[in-house]
């Protein structure tokens, strides 16, 4: 795949999630509208909690916009290796978002319902409940939406890289499944008039919120602070290395995610012996060219290689620290 191909597919893969990300936006921004006026037409803290919850989550959708567009932007002197965690720093704003926007106040809402008890209006529930169900055929929508992006970019293994798409599916099913909690809380407390089973409803969602929250933003702390290839990438990293007849050994090899399809390599490799100085720098920009076309990923190369001949004769390294970019 030469360079072309790879910008065209990238671009292609960011309005597909860009789509995505714009059908989530739009549901959350109408629903969270419905359930705020609802919760407070029924005095339901379970549903005051669900439009937190979809507050929450259509900020969120203008962070992962934001990733998406400033992501892509090329390399300057300030940023020589690019932008690509951009998106990594917006997921973790993101995350950050769920727990104080969606997870703390659907707590507080739960816990302020068992202390103080809750209103009813059998009205203002059942308009409540409508609003739910609506709300739970609009997030099922957009999860639909997401999930088949990720099985169109190769599956949850391959598409749940892209951080932006990871967080719409988890946002979605949240909400998915925050909405049914919702639902089953409102209708116990209509049935048994007991305010607790809607506080409950309330502290679950609160609860679930916080987890998510903490799933994505570990992801994007592991990523922001240089996070290394997936095994299967530095697999194939290594066995290109190690096919390359002038190479005696990799003595070390590190990766880091520089972006969603850019990949830092750094290798230490020991070359065959009887090579001279020019050899070695004719070699070490093949193996490059011939690692950067067969990884398309690794866009980011540098090579420490040692002649080991040349060291038992002085201990001195042939050639050291070359950067690759075919």
């Amino acid at each position: 795949m030469d360079g072309t191909t790879q910008d065209v597919s990238e671009s292609a893969a960011d309005r597909r999630t860009r789509v995505t990300v714009l059908v989530a936006l739009a549901a959350n921004l109408v629903i969270a509208v419905a359930k705020a006026v609802g919760g407070l037409l029924a005095h339901s803290p379970a549903l005051l909690s669900e439009a937190a919850h979809s507050v929450a989550d259509s900020l969120n959708e203008v962070f992962l916009l934001a990733a998406l567009r400033r992501s892509r932007r090329p390399a300057d002197r300030r940023h020589p290796f690019g932008y690509g965690k951009e998106r990594f720093f917006w997921s973790l704003l993101a995350a950050v978002g769920i727990f104080v926007m969606g997870g703390c106040f659907s707590v507080f809402q739960g816990v302020e319902a068992l202390r103080n008890g809750a209103e009813e209006s059998f009205g203002g529930y059942v308009a409540g409940l409508v609003v739910l169900g609506v709300a739970l055929l609009a997030e099922g929508a957009s999860l639909v939406r997401a999930l088949h992006q990720v099985r169109g970019q190769g599956g949850p293994g391959k598409g749940l890289r892209d951080p932006a798409l990871r967080t719409v599916v988890a946002e979605d099913g949240t909400a998915v499944l925050g909405v049914s909690l919702a639902i089953i809380g409102m209708a116990l407390h209509m049935v048994t008039g007991q305010v607790v089973w809607e506080a409950s409803a309330s502290l679950a969602i609160g609860v679930l919120l916080v987890y998510v929250a903490y799933r994505l933003g570990r992801e994007a702390r592991d990523q922001l602070i240089g996070e290394a290839a997936d095994p299967e990438l530095s697999g194939r990293i290594m066995r290109v290395l190690e096919a390359q007849p002038e190479i005696d050994s990799v003595e070390a090899l590190f990766t880091m995610k520089m972006g969603l399809d850019s990949t830092l390599v750094a290798a230490r490799i020991d070359l065959a012996p009887g090579l001279d100085s020019e050899a070695v720098e004719e070699v070490a920009v093949r193996i490059k060219r011939s690692l950067a076309h067969t990884v398309p990923e690794a866009d980011q190369i540098f090579l420490d290689v040692t002649d080991r001949l040349a060291q038992e004769t002085d201990g001195s390294p042939a050639a050291t620290g070359e950067r690759g970019g075919a």
